[in-house]
This record gives C-alpha cells, structure tokens and sequence, in this order.
C-alpha cells in the first residue's frame, strides 16, 4: 500500500487542482482527500510537487518501430497487400525494446499502438502500458480500433502495385466494409446450416467490430480533403471513426466541431516532408480544443520520440492552446479516444494507479520527472 501526502493534484475530474493524499493499495487508487490514515503505508512525501495522472499518447508506433533499427524491427507496415485488417498489433509489439522504457520514464505510461499508414487498411491498435516483460500482461485493450489511412501515404506505397489515387483508397475501404455486412447478412441467414454460410474469410472477419461499433476506424488523415472524405465514408457506412493526425484541422474546425469525432493532433514538430503537411502547426490542437472539439495531442512516436509528448503539449500552450486543455489532451482526451478512461486518464477512487510526480509544470523544459507509477509500482530508480 502507497500513501502520496500533501501533493497538488491535477486529477483531470475538475479543473482546480487540490492539495490531498492519495491512497493506493493492489495497484489501485483507494481513495483521494485530505489527511487520510496511512497506517503501514508505504508514505511518499509529494509536499511542493505535482501530481498528475499518467501520461497518454492516443497515437503512435511505439513496441513496433524498432529502437536504432531501420530496416530490421520494423513491424509497423505490412507492405506485400494495401489490405490487411486482419493484422494485429499484439503480434509485433517487442516490450524489450528501449523506447518503452525511455516513454515511461517520461512520465507516458499508457500508449495507443498499432500499424502505420501504408495501407488502406493496417489492423488493430492496441492499448498498452509502458512496464513489462510480456505483452500479454500490458495490454489494456487488445483490440482498439482499425487503423485506415488516406491521402499520400497509402498512394505512395502501392502505386506501383494496385493504388494510385484517393479515389482508389476510398473505394478500396468502401468496398471492404460493403463486404463484410454482406458477409456477416450471410452469416446470420444461414444460421445452423453449415453448408449455406459463407467461405471463411479473416480479413473480413476482422472488420465485424468496427460494423457492429464495437470499435472505431482509426483514421490516418491530414488534408482537409482527406478528412472530409474519412467523415462522409464513416457516415455512409455507419461506423466509428476517430481522425488521426489532422493536420488541416485549424482550417475547417467548425466541421469539425460539428461531426463530433474524438481528434488527435499531430506530429506538429518537424518538417514538412510531404505536401499534405504543409499546413501543420501547434496552433491546430488550441484552435480545436476552442471550437468545441475533443483533443488529444500525439507523437506518432517514433516520428517524435515518446519521451517528449509533454514537450509537444508545452508547444501547443506556447502557440495558444489552453493550459488545461493541452493537459486534457495527454490524460483524459486519449483515454477517451481509445476507450479505456474507465481504467486510466484521470485521479480518481477506483482506477488503475498510474500517476507521475514532477517538481513544476510538465510543459516547461526545466521541470524534472521525479517519479512514476504504473499500477502502483515505480519504474524509474528511487
């Protein structure tokens, strides 16, 4: 059992923070409030430091990139077919891989991961915390949401195979999706008899969770265009969908506001590679968070290293962002957005205790991380 004394909480439940103790037994918050009985606690004294619930990166490719790796490890794309739904992120994810612990001990301890954006269609995301030997013992959600992608990046990687244009990548996606209702229309009519259901088909049944909204398309998108399109194939085939990367966003943050879909924004540092990131600025995730839009604010680690998802929130702040939305946006918001704020996201009585001291405001460069907790343990050295 920990006891946290006399620390200022930003528990992400109201926008004051509050000076309390915090009561952590079998990996759980117990209880928050002042001058609580610790009796055989282990006490750590948090008096003139921070506390905050554990850092959350919605988006990045964390596990599956490879640490010093260009070529091997790297398991984020599969690139011999631009339809791959059936891909699972679990299976790459290596937990030895030093990014994770670099992550942690930058205060994120819960990342969503999965495929890149190479194809129309990369497979599931998973929801992960960042200690652990086993995969299977730090995942939070296995299956989070199926990764799609428009615009430059799946027009680059298959043209010269079977994909040229947006018009292509958005067929391709429409006609998967007409597909598996058909599959599953068939499925169900048939019933009992065997001999009347569909071959088997894993791709397709793959997508039966995002048709039956038990989990969104995660929509890789940065141009405006792109963006809209996301939205009107979510609508006309009645599905979820959260957009990712939205680096256009500022441009048409009134639509945006207005379709109501979870927003993570970013990578926002760097150059612009591409044409379709031309727009990019840390302005974008401020003007969202002020049009009415729910955000979260990502790295798409490792195109920034995970470590600095604080960093990129302090940017976002300096170019004009709200201090507690730009906290919202790597607590709450990604927990929201990836479906699992009923375990992390915030400080509150029942949840998974997972929370980082630091000694000033995470967004400034000078602040130190002094310790994390993950489910109630530390990771970084005392």
């Amino acid at each position: 059992m920990l006891c946290v004394k006399n620390g200022t909480l930003f528990t992400m439940a109201q926008a004051e923070a509050v000076t309390a103790d915090m009561l952590v037994k079998d990996g759980k918050i117990i209880k928050i409030g002042e001058t609580l009985p610790c009796e055989g606690a282990e006490i750590i004294d948090a008096a003139g430091m921070f506390v905050f619930p554990g850092f959350i990166d919605a988006h990045s490719h964390l596990g599956l990139a490879g640490y010093a790796m260009r070529f091997e490890g790297m398991d984020y794309n599969e690139l011999t077919d631009s339809l791959t739904p059936h891909m699972e992120a679990i299976d790459a994810f290596n937990p030895q891989d030093e990014t994770i612990k670099m992550a942690a001990l930058g205060g994120v301890t819960t990342v969503g991961t999965g495929p890149g954006s190479a194809n129309v269609l990369g497979g599931t995301f998973i929801v992960v915390k960042t200690a652990g030997d086993r995969v299977d013992d730090m995942v939070i959600k296995r299956k989070a949401a199926m990764k799609c992608a428009f615009g430059e990046n799946p027009k680059f990687c298959y043209k010269e195979k079977d994909n040229t244009s947006r018009m292509a990548v958005a067929a391709k996606l429409r006609a998967m999706l007409r597909k598996t209702r058909e599959y599953m229309d068939k499925t169900e009519r048939a019933g009992d008899d065997f001999s009347k259901k569909p071959a088997y088909d894993e791709k397709l049944e793959a997508l039966i969770p995002v048709i039956r909204k038990e989990m969104p398309l995660k929509a890789h998108a940065h141009r405006a265009d792109d963006i809209f399109t996301a939205l009107r194939i979510a609508r006309e085939m009645d599905v979820l969908i959260t957009l990712e990367h939205c680096t256009d966003g500022h441009l048409i943050a009134d639509y945006l506001a207005e379709a109501g879909v979870p927003i993570a924004v970013g990578p926002s540092l760097g150059h612009a590679t591409k044409i379709e990131l031309r727009n990019k600025t840390f302005e974008t995730p401020g003007i969202l968070a002020k049009a009415g839009c729910r955000v979260s604010i990502i790295t798409d680690a490792p195109v920034i290293p995970q470590q600095y998802l604080t960093l990129c929130a302090g940017l976002a702040v300096k170019s004009g962002m709200d201090k507690f939305e730009a906290l919202k946006a790597i607590t709450i918001n990604p927990a929201r957005h990836l479906g699992v704020s009923d375990r992390i996201g915030s400080l509150e009585a029942g949840k998974d205790a997972d929370f980082v001291i630091t000694d000033g405001c995470p967004f400034e460069l000078d602040t130190n991380v002094i310790s994390v907790y993950i489910n109630g343990r530390r990771v970084n050295p005392a």
